[in-house]
């Protein structure tokens, strides 16, 4: 255990191969941790047997239509809103401009931020 007040800088860090989350690997003796949490693991272990079950490959995903059709929707707003600053910051605009495209970008690109798995 960390005494309070001193900070510890965190060198290693692993991913979760299930959710992305980082996550302190354990030391010790042992296989190391692959996932962050007991229920990360079980939901590996059910997508891994109902891939079985409908004979798709590791590299192969099944993803639902109005799911995809979003993600295309939120990706052409953002290829839309990187061409514009890119017009807008050749045209070397004031540096309030400049600030209104790069806000127009992050917003474009903040939806993208919260996509996670399921």
């Amino acid at each position: 255990m960390v005494p309070t007040g001193i900070f510890v800088t965190v060198t290693k860090k692993e991913r979760c191969l299930w959710c992305g989350r980082g996550f302190l690997p354990a030391a010790g003796p042992g296989r190391p941790r692959r996932y962050c949490r007991r229920s990360c693991r079980q939901r590996d272990y059910e997508a891994r047997r109902r891939a079985d079950e409908l004979g798709i490959g590791e590299s192969e995903l099944v993803v639902a239509r109005h799911a995809l059709d979003d993600l295309y929707d939120r990706l052409y707003v953002l290829e839309a809103a990187v061409e514009d600053v890119d017009r807008d910051l050749a045209a070397g605009d004031s540096a309030k401009e400049v600030r209104a495209a790069l806000d127009w970008l992050l917003d474009a690109a903040r939806p993208l931020c919260g996509i996670s798995r399921p």
